[in-house]
C-alpha cells in the first residue's frame, strides 16, 4: 500500500466510452489508493490532458465510437505533449493478434477484460515508478 500511496500523486486516465466501465474501474483503483479522472472520448482526454494535470498514465478502451482506441493511441503517443504516457489498451478484444495491434498502435502494454485487477496494479506499479 506504501507504494501505491507514492503514486496518489499521479492519476490514472481511463479512457472508455461506457460509463459502468469507468465507475468499476475507478471503483477497483481507488480502493487501491489510486486516484483516476476519466473520459468518455479521446476529444474529452485531450481537454483534460491539456489541463495542468498529474496524469500518470493512460488505460485506453480500444472499442470506442468516433475514434477507435487504436486511432487514439496512434494520436497520443504522435503527440509531443503526451507521447510519454504510458497506454494501457484494455479491451474486450481477446483473440489472436489482438495484443500485437494494440501494441502496434502504440500501447506500451495490454490487459483484456474482464480485468485481472492483480496483473492492473502490477502494471500500474510497473509504469507509475
Amino acid at each position: 500500500m506504501i507504494e501505491n500511496c507514492l503514486n496518489m500523486n499521479k492519476k490514472i486516465l481511463i479512457i472508455d466510452d461506457d460509463s459502468r466501465n469507468i465507475f468499476a474501474l475507478s471503483a477497483v483503483l481507488k480502493a487501491k489508493g489510486y486516484a483516476t479522472t476519466s473520459a468518455t472520448s479521446m476529444a474529452e482526454a485531450f481537454t483534460i490532458l491539456e489541463q495542468p494535470t498529474s496524469v500518470g498514465i493512460v488505460l485506453m478502451d480500444m472499442m470506442m465510437p468516433d475514434m477507435d482506441g487504436y486511432e487514439a493511441t496512434a494520436a497520443l503517443k504522435n503527440d509531443e505533449r503526451y507521447g510519454h504516457l504510458p497506454v494501457i489498451a484494455v479491451t474486450a478484444q481477446a483473440m489472436v493478434g489482438d495484443r500485437e495491434k494494440s501494441l502496434a498502435a502504440g500501447a506500451d502494454d495490454y490487459l483484456s477484460k474482464p480485468v485481472d485487477v492483480d496483473a492492473l496494479t502490477d502494471l500500474l506499479n510497473r509504469y507509475l515508478k
